[in-house]
């Protein structure tokens, strides 16, 4: 595999209007990362990477994440076998996040928890503000705890 090389922050112009992919990474070294699904633009998750996952997933085609919880690089799918398989990839304007749309292996979940989507609650808006959250899917997709086990919970209080 050829090492990827992203290039140098030169200018506002190359930045935002240029062809030289020059990502700017957090103080914590991380960007954002926004994904859904190639087929119907459903977000499906929020993650973070750093270069190294920024890196491997360009080159592989395969969503790799920094997990903050266990502070280190994630293969999407390596436990679950729900690899996401990147269709495309998009920069934002500063170079600063990333938006993924990809292609989910097996039952096409992509949240750890069992559902399709990690955005599975509604939050009420305008004068249902501070009601209750409304679930948007109504089934997992898949056991978690038959799928991962003894693994750690990723989710922090």
């Amino acid at each position: 595999m050829r090492e990827l090389h992203f290039h140098p922050r030169v200018s506002v112009e190359e930045v935002e209007e240029g062809s030289n992919l020059a990502p700017k990474f957090g103080e914590d070294g991380l960007m954002p990362c926004i994904t859904t699904d190639a087929g119907s633009g459903e977000a499906l998750m929020l993650g973070w990477m750093n270069a190294d996952a920024l890196r491997l997933t360009l080159q592989t085609g395969e969503a790799h994440y920094f997990s903050r919880a266990r502070q280190s690089l994630w293969h999407k799918g390596a436990t679950s076998g729900l690899v996401q398989r990147v269709i495309e990839a998009r920069i934002d304007d500063d170079q600063d996040a990333i938006w993924l749309r990809v292609e989910v292996a097996g039952s096409g979940a992509s949240c750890h928890v069992g559902y399709r989507s990690c955005f599975y609650r509604a939050v009420p808006v305008g004068p249902d503000a501070g009601g209750a959250l409304r679930f948007t899917e109504t089934a997992r997709t898949f056991d978690p705890v038959a799928v991962y086990g003894d693994a750690s919970n990723p989710t922090q209080l």
